[in-house]
C-alpha cells in the first residue's frame, strides 16, 4: 500500500465518501470473512456480522484517532462483533459448531502444523493432508471463544504481538500466556484425533475387505 494511502482513505471515510467505503469493502472483506468464519463457524452468521462491521466503521470512522493501522482498528471491531455474536447464539442454543469450508490453514500451530507450501505428490498423500487440515480446523473450533481468538490472529492470520494487543486490549504478557495454552490445548485436541483415526482405520479396511469377498 502506498505511502500516505491509509490516511487518504480515512480522510475520505471521515467525509462520507460512499467510494472510499466500497474501496474499504474491496480491500478487507476477504480477510475480515474469514476471521469471523473462522470464529464462529457458520457461513451465513460470518456473512451477516462482517456487513455489520464494514457499517459499523463506516458510521464510527470519526473515533478512529490514528493510534494503530486502520486494518487494525477494524480488526478490532471485527473481533468485538463476532465475540457479541457468538453470545447471542449461546443464549439462543444455536452456538453449534460447522465443519468450515473454505480454510487452508498456515503453519497452524507449533505442535499441530502443516506446511501450505510441501508440494503433495501423490493422493494418497494429498489425501492424508487434507484429512489432517480437516483435524485441525476441527481443533481450532472446539478451542474456547478466547484461545481460539488468539490462535486465529496469531497462528492462522499471522498478526504480530503488537497488533494482537491493540485489537484485544490485553498486555503482551498475558498474550503469550495464553496462547501458550491454548497451542497446548490444540495439539492434545489434534493428536487425540489424529489417534483415534489412525486406529479406526484397520477396521474400515477389514470391513471393506469382507464386504469384498461376499461380493465375490
Amino acid at each position: 500500500m502506498p505511502d500516505g494511502y491509509e490516511e487518504q482513505l480515512v480522510e475520505r471515510l471521515k467525509r462520507r465518501d460512499e467510494a472510499a467505503f466500497n474501496e474499504l469493502v474491496r480491500l478487507y472483506q476477504e480477510r475480515v470473512f474469514r476471521l469471523l468464519l473462522r470464529m464462529i463457524g457458520d457461513r451465513a452468521e460470518a456473512e451477516d456480522v462482517a456487513q455489520e462491521v464494514f457499517i459499523t466503521v463506516f458510521k464510527s470512522i470519526d473515533g478512529f484517532r490514528g493510534d494503530s493501522k486502520l486494518s487494525t482498528w477494524l480488526y478490532r471491531v471485527a473481533t468485538n462483533h463476532c465475540k457479541n455474536r457468538i453470545k447471542y447464539l449461546d443464549r439462543r442454543a444455536r452456538g453449534k459448531k460447522k465443519e468450515f469450508d473454505e480454510i487452508a490453514e498456515h503453519d497452524t500451530v507449533e505442535s499441530a502444523t502443516m506446511s501450505q507450501s510441501a508440494q503433495v505428490a501423490r493422493p494418497d498423500q494429498q489425501a492424508e493432508a487434507n484429512q489432517i487440515e480437516t483435524i485441525v480446523r476441527a481443533a481450532i473450533a472446539e478451542l474456547d471463544e478466547d484461545q481460539r481468538e488468539l490462535v486465529i490472529l496469531r497462528d492462522v492470520e499471522n498478526m504480530s504481538y503488537e497488533e494482537i494487543q491493540q485489537i484485544t486490549g490485553l498486555p503482551e504478557g498475558t498474550v503469550k500466556s495464553r496462547l501458550h495454552r491454548a497451542r497446548l490445548a490444540l495439539a492434545k485436541s489434534v493428536q487425540r484425533a489424529t489417534a483415534d483415526r489412525r486406529s479406526s482405520l484397520p477396521a474400515i479396511a477389514a470391513k471393506k475387505k469382507k464386504a469384498g469377498g461376499t461380493e465375490g
